[in-house]
């Protein structure tokens, strides 16, 4: 018996054509109903049809990407990891996760230094006290404390200084000052926001997949066998130099003699060394702290000036939120045709930045005062003390251990071994966050940096973790 016609504007119940059931089977169905049916009752007709493709339906401009972000790769590193993490508490949402990837400070910031700040914002709600846009460079005073704190018997006055939201902030805007025609080197391993910057600017070649480099970089490897400085005898010309001391992620901190290769090197090249101190306070040796305690550096006699300094607020009083850092251009230092790097670099701020916030220099300020120089000086030996447990653990388990001593951060050599790999495994079986040292340069294969930022309590147990794991 044929399946009875549907009923006038009956919905009818519609199928992809992959379905498992065939045309015959659905009236062999549908005729076997229709004779249980109670009279009356409405009959409905099953079809299975195509669904028609997927039509691209989004609007696109005329405009043209950036060819030189495809060039990046992936994402970057530090959003890449908190992907993961974020994958990983998916899978499992109970996990007790420590991070110990990414170098975020974790401990407040010191009352001397949160006082001063209360102070100035609640100052902006009067009229005596209120201030709108300030000075692109920083406020004087600001200026005139980092100069004499940091850069004493240096020849650095305030005017050399730029206040700014931060020493990465400043990278960039220093890629821009360069503009994409220069060249330049990088240690390796490094902080990935050099060569990032770089292919954006569109400095660099294609990112080749084999050595796992970008074209036109000039990579200096760091490692153990060369005491994490680069044999320089064998590094070509480039016009920048982009050195961090103490290195992030190896730790390492330059010696006096290394720092003095360095700006010979710069010098014999022409080159201009862009050096990010941001960990400078966490020295405990002779190292310099400061590229400029280099003769040749700034301006010293007959020498000639070939240095750029980046420094922050973050990593020693807990601004990585607050943001405040400070760049030093010494107005000696000249392009090849004479014009002074400052005043362009000036300009470039004047286009880009309004100035740090009044109330973050107000805590910057009071960060250099006595009080809070102590202040930062005891936040700065609580992560030192996370170091120790840190390379205590790992010692104790078998493993190479670098850096450290002068850094908050650990460099842990698992030999042979994939460093992403290192990252899940520690992730998965520790429900720890780590970073892989391959996210930092190709130098930084077989590696992992572990971060000492962290609560006292999660860095204990982070350490019982790693025991078990590795034991």
């Amino acid at each position: 018996m044929a399946a009875a016609p549907a009923a006038t504007g009956a919905p009818a119940i519609t199928a992809p054509s992959s379905s498992f059931l065939s045309s015959s089977s659905l009236s062999l169905k549908a005729s076997k109903t229709s004779q249980l049916r109670p009279a009356g009752r409405m009959s409905v007709t099953v079809r299975c049809v195509s669904s028609p493709p997927a039509v691209d339906t989004s609007y696109k401009t005329s405009v043209s990407r950036n060819a030189n972000m495809a060039k990046l790769q992936a994402g970057y590193l530090f959003p890449e990891i908190a992907r993961r993490r974020a994958a990983h508490l998916l899978k499992y949402p109970d996990a007790k996760i420590i991070s110990l990837g990414i170098g975020d400070t974790t401990e407040p910031i010191p009352d001397v230094i949160t006082n001063a700040m209360a102070e100035r914002s609640h100052a902006l709600s009067t009229i005596d006290g209120y201030s709108g846009y300030g000075a692109e460079q920083g406020e004087k005073k600001l200026r005139a404390a980092i100069a004499a704190t940091y850069y004493a018997d240096l020849g650095i006055e305030d005017s050399d200084i730029f206040v700014s939201d931060g020493a990465k902030c400043d990278i960039s805007r220093l890629q821009v000052l360069f503009g994409s025609n220069v060249t330049i080197a990088v240690q390796d391993p490094s902080y990935p926001a050099y060569v990032d910057s770089s292919v954006i600017m569109g400095q660099t070649g294609l990112y080749q997949q084999d050595v796992q480099k970008y074209g036109n970089i000039e990579y200096m490897r760091c490692n153990p066998e060369n005491g994490f400085f680069p044999d320089l005898s064998t590094v070509p010309r480039t016009d920048i130099i982009f050195f961090c001391s103490p290195n992030n992620p190896t730790g390492a901190a330059a010696s006096r003699e290394q720092l003095t290769q360095l700006v010979k090197f710069a010098k014999d090249n022409g080159s201009i060394i862009v050096y990010d101190s941001a960990y400078a306070m966490y020295i405990s040796d002779d190292s310099p702290k400061s590229i400029f305690e280099i003769p040749g550096a700034k301006e010293v006699g007959l020498c000639v000036p070939v240095a750029i300094e980046t420094a922050s607020f973050s990593k020693y009083s807990g601004f990585t939120g607050v943001r405040l850092g400070w760049t030093v251009v010494p107005k000696e230092l000249l392009f090849s045709d004479g014009h002074p790097v400052a005043k362009d670099f000036n300009r470039i701020v004047c286009t880009c930045f309004n100035g740090a916030s009044n109330i973050s220099q107000a805590g910057g300020l009071a960060c250099l005062s006595p009080e809070g120089l102590k202040a930062m000086h005891d936040v700065v030996g609580f992560y030192k003390e996370n170091t120790e447990i840190i390379v205590d653990t790992f010692t104790s388990l078998g493993f190479n251990v670098y850096g450290a001593k002068n850094a908050p951060y650990v460099w842990v050599h698992f030999p042979g071994r994939n460093s992403w790999d290192v990252f899940a495994e520690i992730l998965e079986k520790a429900n720890i966050v780590t970073t892989p040292g391959s996210g930092f340069g190709p130098g930084g294969e077989g590696f992992v940096r572990v971060s000492a930022f962290g609560h006292r309590d999660n860095i204990i147990e982070a350490a019982r973790r790693l025991k078990q794991l590795y034991k």
